[in-house]
């Protein structure tokens, strides 16, 4: 199945733009769960179980599986494993490289751990994105506006009177011809969100930095979304996963979750019904 149906399918079936971000940090996990690495899989596994009718995709931030050394591995295909295979699951590992090593990436995300998508730096040209859109099965989210406070440091350089960012989508969607090709646009930079969905109308965009981010939920759906309001992919990670730090923490986490599906179902009703 191509990518953009299977995530157009999900959102249809969960009534949902919720993408959890499972950034989990062993230091964050409630106290019952303990310290092991162990108890990373086992508080993911319960976010999920919790979470899964409410979402459209997961997004598994890589740099957490990382830093738990060989085990890390381990726990992020054994969390892959747990999501139903329905959902769409985003490796955000933000890759940017030369042509060889990024084939090298794509095949561990893609092949090895079977990601249906990949955020992608697209800061070394074309041949760095290229291996993550070879099939038009798979994504590559490729940053535009992100949602840290450094983003003004590159993204925003005046060329040719245009900031930075705006050539990077314009070149982007030039490569877009397999419909597989995603921006990752911040919800902490609400004005840009309406001008950047009106140069890529029919792209995915994923919107981190709702939540303890502070993003603009409001406008992430009503300019993040295409003219059917569909394909805003729209995250939450802290707010969901550490709703609770007691036992309860899955029941609160789907909780957290519910309360933003259904506040972004309201607002898609509002402006696209």
């Amino acid at each position: 199945m191509k990518f953009i149906d299977k995530l157009l399918k999900v959102q249809r079936k969960n009534r949902s733009l919720l993408c959890v971000g499972l950034d989990t940090d062993p230091a964050k996990l409630p106290r019952h769960l303990g310290v092991s690495r162990n108890a990373v899989l086992r508080f993911n596994r319960q976010i999920i179980e919790a979470t899964s009718d409410l979402v459209c995709a997961y997004k598994l931030n890589l740099a957490f599986y990382e830093a738990l050394g060989e085990r890390g591995w381990h726990v992020l295909q054994e969390t892959l494993d747990v999501i139903p295979r329905h959902i769409v699951t985003i490796g955000d590992g933000k890759r940017g490289d030369i042509g060889n090593t990024a084939e090298r990436y794509a095949s561990a995300l893609y092949e090895e751990l079977a990601f249906d998508a990949a955020t992608v730096n697209p800061y070394l040209g074309y041949d760095s994105v290229e291996p993550f859109i070879r099939s038009d099965r798979h994504c590559a989210f490729v940053l535009a506006l992100t949602s840290n406070e450094g983003s003004n440091d590159f993204q925003r350089l005046t060329i040719d009177g245009r900031p930075l960012y705006e050539k990077v989508i314009q070149t982007t969607v030039r490569w877009n011809t397999k419909q597989n090709i995603g921006l990752v646009v911040g919800a902490t930079h609400p004005a840009e969100l309406q001008p950047i969905r009106d140069i890529a109308p029919s792209m995915p965009i994923l919107i981190p930095g709702i939540g303890k981010q502070g993003g603009d939920l409001e406008s992430a759906v009503r300019y993040g979304c295409d003219k059917n309001g569909m394909l805003a992919v729209i995250n939450a990670s802290r707010s969901v996963l550490y709703a609770s730090s007691g036992k309860d923490f899955a029941n609160a986490a789907r909780a957290e979750a519910q309360h933003l599906r259904n506040q972004i179902q309201e607002l898609r009703t509002q402006f696209f019904s």
